[in-house]
């Protein structure tokens, strides 16, 4: 059987998240060049920003490197769902002295696409991955064409067979402890969730691919006990938040070291999508999922405005602290050093 190091041409089965508005190059640059796959978050970077990050990687490393989108469909704009949402929020408006009729609409994620499919053919990257499903049976091909190899997230079983059958090399197991969005894509059920350590194992007896392993994941320990249940490789986001290599703002960091980071929940606020992040101000007082949240990714621009004026004043009430359930493992080292420190936990064997 192919070894997951062999899909992923690395030297070790662990790959770093990726991480939008996190990180860039640098981090990738980094993980791949101590042994791990570097991850390149794609779905909020423009064409021109792409090309720049892809160029910075390609000059940075010669080692295997990973590059990651989204594979939503835009939903169709609500002019009386968007009201909705500005209803929600007009006292925090408000209180900032915002004016609603002035905030733009659009989104701000955009899905993998034919534009971007021709951009990637330049650069022929040796791993992409996706979340929320793959892209379409000629998008894949196309990927396939460059002899790319495809990961996808799945957070059920169910979401693991379908990417099976659909020509992933890998399946992420995403569990509910993971920081970020969701990559559920059959359901949008989320008491159909599980945390890692329940869903890896049925993973595994479920597909022949392999299975990587990913949230709640913080240190060595925890990798070791990733791959006694079957895994053949972990991805780890988390604990590469505090590194040099980051791009976390300093209240996102501030927030990684308090106490507050125990605490986390999936939130849709942010961008009308499930995602985990440390509870703040505005999931506290709307409550973490919210009803009247426009669907993904129209639900951000209503709260940017917000965003902005709140973290001018130093505070973090408004914005996406993303985070995992074990924010533990956040240190305050290169990302090499967390890569290095990550990797005892796996066997010789391996």
């Amino acid at each position: 059987m192919t070894t997951l190091k062999q899909i992923l041409g690395t030297e070790l089965p662990l790959i770093q998240a990726p991480m939008a508005g996190i990180q860039g190059s640098a981090m990738a640059i980094a993980v791949s060049n101590a042994g791990g796959l570097g991850s390149l978050p794609c779905a909020m970077l423009s064409p021109d920003a792409m090309r720049s990050e892809l160029a910075a990687i390609r000059a940075g490393t010669g080692k295997s490197y990973n590059v990651n989108f989204f594979c939503h469909t835009p939903p169709e704009p609500s002019a009386e769902r968007e009201a909705t949402w500005r209803a929600a929020l007009a006292p925090y408006y408000a209180e900032f002295g915002i004016d609603a009729a002035g905030i733009p609409t659009g989104p701000g994620r955009n899905p993998f696409s034919a534009e971007v499919a021709n951009l990637l053919a330049e650069f022929r990257p040796p791993v992409v991955s996706f979340h929320f499903g793959l892209p379409s049976e000629a998008l894949l091909a196309q990927v396939r064409s460059w002899g790319s190899k495809v990961l996808a997230s799945a957070t059920t079983v169910e979401e693991a067979v379908w990417l099976e059958a659909h020509g992933a090399d890998a399946v992420i197991a995403q569990g509910l402890e993971a920081g970020g969005h969701r990559g559920h894509f059959l359901s949008h059920d989320l008491t159909k969730q599980l945390g890692t350590f329940a869903l890896l194992p049925q993973v595994v007896r479920a597909v022949k691919l392999p299975v990587i392993a990913a949230g709640g994941i913080a240190d060595a320990n925890g990798v070791a006990a990733a791959i006694a249940l079957g895994a053949a490789g972990v991805q780890i986001g988390t604990a590469y938040m505090l590194t040099p290599e980051a791009t976390t703002s300093a209240i996102h960091r501030a927030a990684l070291k308090s106490e507050a980071a125990r605490h986390t929940a999936l939130t849709n606020l942010f961008t009308g999508r499930p995602a985990r992040g440390i509870v703040n101000r505005v999931m506290r007082e709307l409550g973490p999922i919210g009803s009247a949240a426009p669907e993904f990714p129209l639900a951000t621009s209503g709260i940017a405005p917000l965003r902005a004026k709140a973290e001018a004043q130093g505070s973090g009430d408004f914005s996406p602290l993303w985070s995992g359930q074990n924010a533990t493992g956040c240190r305050e080292v290169s990302s090499a050093e967390v890569t290095q420190a990550l990797a005892e936990g796996f066997p010789a064997s391996l």
